[in-house]
């Protein structure tokens, strides 16, 4: 398979940096892309879907990730780490990264949804 990507999330949320009275719950994300693909890529856009509990959205579009925009050959893994501020104790995202390989082939790469939620918030 040509592309190939691979997607691992990991939440935490940021205790020190939430307040409940101003319903702003802090959490980070880091996430790890893994070019599981024959051909190397690069990631150049990602568009993230983020829900609280009211149903309230908020759509982020953007160039890259953390200023910037990776480019992984076959095998190689690139990790970051961000952060989404939400009204609600609970929330999700999801989202798509936009590549392209190496012989200029662009395509989208899904982010499933991942919850965020503080630890035995959710049964």
């Amino acid at each position: 398979m040509k592309n190939n990507i691979e997607i691992k999330v990991k939440v935490a949320y940021l205790k020190h940096q939430s307040d409940v009275y101003a319903s702003q719950y802090a959490y980070t994300y880091t996430i790890t892309i893994t070019n599981k693909g024959n051909a190397g890529v690069q990631l150049l856009t990602r568009h993230w879907r983020i829900q609280d509990e009211t149903g309230h959205t908020e759509d982020v579009i953007g160039e890259g990730v953390i200023g910037q925009q990776p480019h992984l050959v076959s095998g190689e893994s690139f990790q970051y780490t961000s952060g989404a501020i939400i009204k609600t104790l609970t929330g999700s995202m999801k989202g798509s990264y936009g590549m392209v390989d190496d012989y200029g082939e662009r395509f989208n790469v899904q982010i499933p949804e991942f919850v965020l939620s503080k630890p035995y918030t959710l049964h």
